[in-house]
């Protein structure tokens, strides 16, 4: 089927071109038109193979028809048929846009003319398909390389931009105008243009690509930047290398991040090498994973890995008692973490030394347990002296019980009652610190000062202390020395415990109305409050030389009534809990 517009003032002149057309071969299907206004028409509503337009009509012209195929910018082929106008004429026309013409009467080469522009136009048309496609193909293309993050180019063989994305400008900080045609050399310095050329070179003679090389380039403000670049080769259309073409990305933060962690690791590698303390990696399985090479020495060994190597598991081999391994696991199993865990390991040559160890569970994404890793300290020294000085100890407790017992003794033969109420409030001074839940070392010495507390006593005179009558106020001055006279006996007295600050304030009271320096609150130390509450109970509720028995209920009034005043709340709350819940007995 051939859809032609005709365009001809004679209907007549149109079937003789149409009959011509189907001797041709074709089954034309047409329209007559012979106006501008219908030509338009026709070409806005309908599509058209061919156009046959006359030359001459009386409202209408093919020069007219020429024009108005041109503004519609439709490739039709136009013919101009016509029985009047010259060879000058018909040329013209096609100058200005006619595909051919022919003289009415002359038509047997018609067909042929319009079967070669219907093969033109379909060249023309596959070709501007085609340069479309490409176009909206370049478009496309263009598009997603102006758009994404990672750099595009194009260089020459000797290195210059012959094109270039946005993100390659803004990385290398230059404008569109000033980075067009520059060479690399301009960008980089001369260490990194060297590893350019080589890498470019390679490509260059081997045709194959470079995938993801790193430099270093130089920015327009002068800052550097590390970029990522792959590089393949971009040949002509004969085959020959034209060019290079390649997507770069800017890797500066990785590298930094990279520098960084490296840094990173060789600061706390030369810590862990150098430490002082033993730093260790234990697997649950008893197998070292690392150690420094303080641990190492600590046990005697020539270097890490010579005792990575000898110990293969450190529950029969690094640890003297197997059952504290498993302590150890047990402990961190359920906290994640050890502090202060205390042990004896064996060195290499088969000796025992102490540690404490510090250490965490080191787990992997799922939670899983890795290994777990600590701080290991030599403590043998300090074991030793520890020894060393708890034997001191027990020697200066054993001179100082020995010196109080001489005392207590030299008191009694003087005044057998005085040591009978020390050694009351003794017991009961140690049944309050006990309740109020003090360490056994402050009880002791607790003890040791109660039952020397009136000491002092011992340079009044006799006849004073046992009195049967009420004592004189010169009398009670003498007696009153008593603290002041045991703490100048005592304070010369090497003791692990305050005893002569204790006899010398028990007698002290809370709102400081006590002596001898009426001390207030918490001037007065613990073991003094203690005392003195434990004193004034035992010597109310028992017998004295000028006056009977008071009775404990007395005793357990005055503490109550006081307590917060005269005596410390605190102590005296436990000893009236010793009493009146417990049940406690003077003894």
């Amino acid at each position: 089927m051939l859809r032609a517009l005709m365009i001809d003032d004679s209907e007549d002149d149109v079937l003789l071109t149409i009959r011509e057309l189907k001797k041709g071969g074709y089954n034309p299907v047409y329209e007559r038109i012979d106006t501008a206004a219908d030509m338009k028409k026709a070409l806005r509503e309908k599509q058209w193979d061919i156009i046959l337009c006359d030359y001459n009509m009386p409202t209408f012209n093919a020069p007219a028809a020429i024009a108005i195929s041109k503004e519609a910018n439709l490739d039709i082929p136009l013919i101009v048929i016509s029985g009047t106008i010259g060879e000058e004429t018909a040329l013209e026309c096609m100058r200005n846009g006619a595909h051919d013409y022919f003289m009415k009467g002359k038509l047997s080469l018609l067909c042929p003319a319009i079967a070669r522009e219907l093969e033109d136009a379909r060249i023309r048309n596959k070709q501007k398909q085609a340069e479309q496609e490409l176009r909206q193909s370049e478009e496309k293309y263009r598009t997603i390389l102006e758009n994404i993050e990672d750099g595009y180019y194009e260089v020459d063989l000797s290195g210059r931009f012959t094109f270039f994305n946005e993100s390659m400008r803004k990385t290398l900080g230059y404008s569109s105008e000033e980075l067009m045609g520059m060479n690399y050399r301009k960008f980089t310095d001369e260490k990194y243009a060297k590893k350019l050329f080589h890498t470019f070179n390679k490509v260059f003679n081997t045709g194959e690509p470079s995938k993801e090389f790193d430099w270093q380039l130089l920015r327009k403000d002068g800052t550097r930047r590390y970029i990522e670049v792959s590089v393949s080769l971009v040949k002509d259309a004969s085959g020959n290398p034209a060019g290079f073409r390649g997507i770069s990305r800017d890797i500066t933060e990785r590298k930094n991040a990279e520098n960084l962690i490296r840094e990173s690791e060789a600061k706390y590698r030369n810590i862990f090498e150098n430490a002082m303390e033993g730093i260790y990696q234990v697997t649950l399985g008893g197998h070292i994973v690392t150690v420094n090479k303080a641990f190492a020495r600590m046990a005697g060994y020539a270097s890490p890995q010579e005792l990575i190597d000898s110990i293969k598991d450190v529950s029969t081999e690094l640890y003297f008692r197997p059952e504290d391994r498993n302590r150890f696991l047990e402990i961190i199993a359920e906290k994640g973490s050890v502090e202060g865990f205390e042990v004896e390991f064996i060195k290499k040559d088969g000796s025992v030394f102490w540690v404490i160890l510090n250490a965490r569970t080191v787990t992997d994404e799922q939670g899983h347990t890795l290994y777990n890793e600590g701080l290991a300290e030599d403590i043998t020294l300090r074991k030793k002296a520890e020894k060393q000085l708890q034997h001191s100890l027990e020697s200066l407790k054993r001179a100082t019980n020995t010196t109080i017992q001489v005392l207590v003794s030299a008191l009694e033969s003087k005044d057998p009652y005085t040591a009978g109420h020390q050694a009351k409030s003794a017991n009961l001074a140690c049944a309050i610190a006990k309740e109020m839940g003090l360490d056994k070392e402050i009880i002791e010495g607790i003890r040791m000062a109660g039952i020397i507390h009136d000491i002092g006593k011992i340079s009044v005179p006799a006849e004073i202390l046992t009195k049967p009558s009420k004592l004189t106020d010169i009398e009670f001055l003498l007696v009153k020395e008593h603290a002041q006279s045991g703490y100048e006996m005592l304070k010369d007295v090497e003791s692990p415990w305050p005893l002569a600050q204790i006899v010398y304030q028990h007698h002290e009271r809370m709102d400081g109305s006590g002596y001898p320096r009426k001390l207030k609150g918490e001037e007065i130390i613990l073991e003094a409050r203690i005392l003195s509450v434990a004193d004034v109970v035992e010597a109310m509720a028992s017998h004295r030389p000028y006056r009977a028995s008071l009775g404990i209920e007395a005793a357990l009034a005055e503490i109550e009534k006081n307590r917060g005043i005269l005596y410390d709340s605190v102590v005296a709350d436990a000893c009236l809990r010793l009493f009146q819940e417990n049940g406690y007995l003077l003894t």
